[in-house]
């Protein structure tokens, strides 16, 4: 009981000292969490709805059905932009299952996760394998074979044996450079973001004289 007078007797001082504007300057946790990073990913990022009925995503099941998958928060988010990545300079078919696995069991964005892997598609896959080759290549320090890059099973089949040591090993460094770089540069802007948001608040309330 006396430590609750002498609460409320404080919070009364301060109020009566300050303004109630004063008080309500201080962050909370309610205040974070509508801020513009959650605001501008939710209106270009496609409902949930097509992507758990998606075709190659069905294997999943019931595991698409977790509320933890569809989370916008700074770790959530910056976890797929690492996975998604990730599985981008991976030299396998099946890069969007890859992806959804890892947003699964990570509690990553599920959406985020499986967009980004198609950084590398169709357009992309010759110049983005090419490179990922010859960085594999200069590691090994091996010559350099002219490859043309088609990610299907065809080309696995016929020519991944030729250059399977260069590119998987570029394959990883640029995969885990990417994820890493990823992953930190989401979490910083997210927090520049959150800081930004705040100090306009903070601005556009009126404290008194």
């Amino acid at each position: 009981m006396l430590f609750t007078a002498k609460l409320c007797l404080n919070v009364y001082v301060k109020h009566t000292r300050f303004g109630y504007n004063a008080l309500a300057t201080v962050p909370t946790r309610s205040n974070k969490k509508h801020h513009m990073p959650k605001r501008f990913l939710r209106r270009y990022l496609p409902e949930h709805y097509k992507i758990k009925e998606h075709k190659h995503l069905r294997v999943f099941g019931n595991l698409l059905h977790s509320a933890n998958l569809w989370h916008l928060n700074r770790h959530s988010v910056s976890r797929a932009f690492a996975f998604g990545l990730f599985c981008a300079f991976i030299p396998v078919p099946f890069q969007m299952l890859l992806a959804a696995g890892l947003a699964i069991i990570f509690s990553a964005n599920l959406v985020l996760s499986v967009i980004l892997v198609w950084i590398s598609n169709p357009i992309t896959i010759p110049p983005l394998f090419y490179f990922v080759y010859r960085i594999g290549a200069w590691v090994l320090n091996q010559p350099y074979k002219a490859i043309q890059f088609h990610l299907s099973i065809d080309w696995l089949s016929q020519q991944f044996s030729m250059i399977w040591q260069p590119l998987l090993i570029g394959s990883l460094i640029c995969a885990t450079a990417s994820a890493v770089l990823g992953y930190w540069t989401i979490r910083l802007l997210w927090r520049v973001s959150v800081v930004i948001s705040w100090r306009k608040r903070q601005k556009n309330r009126k404290i008194p004289p």
